[in-house]
């Protein structure tokens, strides 16, 4: 098996494999090159890579480094998955320094709340508090 390591390090990341995975997931499906492009620049950014440098995951935060963090776009490739990668990257993540201290921390998942509970994220309590504005279908109009 091989030795997986994390990195923040923004050269590192292959942005092709993060494009081509992001934007054809359930929540950024089709997203544009540049929208990605920029938001993995104004983020901070994790990639998971094997003992040959090959990108095989990815995950960012979006955050201000002092009260508040959203983590997002969270994934291991598929031939990788079964190896506890998820776990390993979201425990890198809630470790980094930048993002000790936060006062609230969010993220959404369809399908990953086990993995996201081990780290002590839950439903809130009252989520009549939380109000969005959600455009789901945004990325795929702008490709028609």
């Amino acid at each position: 098996m091989p030795a997986y390591t994390i990195s923040c390090d923004p050269k590192r990341l292959n942005f092709d494999l993060i494009h081509d995975f992001i934007s054809d997931s359930y929540w950024a499906k089709e997203i544009p090159r540049e929208v990605m492009k920029q938001a993995i620049e104004h983020s901070l950014c994790f990639g998971v890579y094997t003992d040959t440098a090959e990108q095989v995951g990815f995950a960012r935060m979006i955050t201000d480094k002092a009260t508040f963090a959203y983590l997002a776009d969270v994934f291991i490739v598929e031939a990788h998955r079964g190896k506890g990668l998820s776990k390993q990257l979201v425990d890198t993540i809630m470790q980094h320094p930048d993002l000790q201290g936060l006062r609230r921390i969010m993220l959404a998942t369809k399908d990953a709340h086990g993995l996201y509970a081990q780290f002590g994220f839950e439903t809130p309590d009252d989520p009549s508090l939380l109000m969005q504005i959600c455009r789901p279908d945004l990325y795929t109009k702008c490709a028609e």
